[in-house]
């Protein structure tokens, strides 16, 4: 594998993941690179008109995306060639009532999301990003992103002095003890002292004013940096997130540095495998490729915007039909897209020693025989005759029996779709932790692996049909 382009490959990456620091934002940065690459959006509660080798995408609440590539000789009943990765990655979301002021300071209510490692927020340089929902002046609601690029939240340690056990024993409240700083009372009634403020009328009916539910200081800031009135803004969907931009690093520039690698690595491929793929070739296609990126998997996927949905189903229907559903499916194969654990130089007993992965080493298959990840003997070929394909390395990976086992996407959509199902991943350091460790590799890897399926599914399918 050429290093230069390893390199440029991983670059890219690093691109999209800073400017996606929510689920909404991946969705947008995946928006503009279909569209520019001459893929249109349908709506999904519109009728659709598509045709063979057409490039198509939908979206639903603006943090899950579904892409598809029709083939050249596609007809209803042929199968689906799918990856699935997720949009979501542990974070805080703030309250809907996040006011808080305690001690002198204005803080910002949160809520734990996904399983995060929670104590490497803690002496973070934090802001926001996420939506907004504004009203505008005919009546109609407005979807707005929202990304703050500068510091204004912190989780202060307690210092050492005030808890000799800091080091021996760290278990902080979720309640209590992450809770973010925004300002101090005292600055913000300097700085707001010259200015009048009306009295609130008591009325115990009246709808909660925005600012009753949220400091003035974090309105003024998201108004500000959205150029509208508070008095727009209906509601709004917002995350904590670290300001210091993912980046490349190591002695020889060959790790990611950066949050959110579980699972923007996977939303990433797939979405530029799929648009790669299909530049060419795609006439004697008789299937269609498939590239979705889910919201909430880090929470079970369960919600209408998650792989746990009838969404995946009701657009593989509209492009098929209602007599020959069942059979596109018994055609049909799916990659679950989602990092892997590396082998840990200070942890690595808790590996088990035949299944080690290794950065650098290549993509990551992983087995668990209790169904925490779909992989099964049949779809772990298909994987890697598509690896052998694309000359993209294969690792496997199983945890102790001794140990906890992760999930992903994978169980959920077989099981209900009835769709043969592996999964893979990148190998990573540090995942859900504020800040984790992946290798510049990973990408051009899954890129090539998942890119090899998409084009070569149709063949890798006829070898297997015996057993399929």
């Amino acid at each position: 594998m050429d290093s230069n382009q390893v390199l440029v490959n991983a670059t890219k990456f690093i691109n999209f993941l800073n400017k996606s620091p929510s689920p909404f934002h991946v969705v947008d940065s995946a928006r503009r690179m279909l569209k520019e690459a001459g893929f249109a959006e349908l709506k999904l509660s519109e009728q659709w008109q598509t045709s063979k080798l057409g490039k198509y995408f939908v979206t639903k609440n603006e943090s899950t995306l579904i892409a598809f590539v029709i083939g050249g000789k596609y007809e209803p009943g042929e199968g689906f060639a799918i990856c699935g990765a997720h949009t979501d990655s542990p974070c805080f979301k703030l309250k809907l009532v996040s006011k808080r002021t305690k001690s002198g300071y204005l803080q910002v209510g949160t809520e734990c999301y996904g399983g995060g490692i929670w104590h490497t927020w803690f002496d973070r340089d934090l802001s926001l990003a996420g939506r907004v929902l504004l009203k505008q002046a005919d009546g109609k609601v407005q979807h707005k992103l929202v990304h703050i690029n500068k510091p204004i939240l912190k989780i202060p340690n307690l210092a050492i002095h005030l808890n000799r056990e800091t080091n021996d024993k760290f278990g902080p409240n979720k309640e209590n003890h992450l809770v973010p700083i925004l300002a101090t009372t005292i600055t913000e009634k300097l700085l707001t002292s010259g200015a009048k403020k009306e009295e609130p009328k008591p009325d115990e009916t009246a709808e909660k004013k925005l600012t009753d539910k949220h400091h003035s200081v974090l309105i003024d800031l998201i108004s500000s940096h959205l150029g509208c009135s508070a008095d727009d803004i209906f509601d709004l969907e917002l995350q904590l997130i670290d300001t210091q931009p993912a980046t490349i690093g190591g002695a020889l520039d060959e790790f990611i540095f950066g949050g959110r690698l579980d699972n923007q690595v996977g939303s990433y491929c797939t979405i530029k495998s799929l648009i790669e793929s299909s530049e060419k070739e795609i006439e004697s296609d008789s299937y269609v490729r498939v590239a979705a990126i889910y919201d909430h998997e880090e929470v079970g996927s369960e919600s209408a915007t998650g792989a746990a949905s009838a969404l995946t189903e009701h657009i593989l229907r509209r492009l098929s039909n209602a007599e020959k559903f069942e059979l596109a499916v018994s055609k049909s194969f799916l990659i679950s897209c989602d990092q892997a654990h590396a082998v840990h130089p200070n942890y690595s007993e808790y590996h088990e020693e035949n299944h080690r992965p290794s950065l650098h080493g290549g993509v990551v298959l992983k087995y668990n025989g209790n169904q925490r990840y779909a992989t099964n003997g049949l779809s772990a070929g298909v994987i890697r005759e598509a690896g052998r394909l694309a000359q993209v390395p294969i690792q496997d990976f199983m945890v102790k029996n001794d140990s906890p086992c992760g999930s992903t996407i994978g169980p959920i959509m077989s099981a209900k779709l009835g769709i043969t199902t592996v999964d893979i991943g990148g190998p990573q350091l540090s995942m859900h932790s504020i800040r984790e460790t992946g290798s510049t590799t990973s990408i051009s890897h899954l890129t090539s692996l998942i890119g090899s399926f998409y084009r070569n599914y149709a063949k890798i399918r006829a070898s297997f049909a015996d057993v399929f």
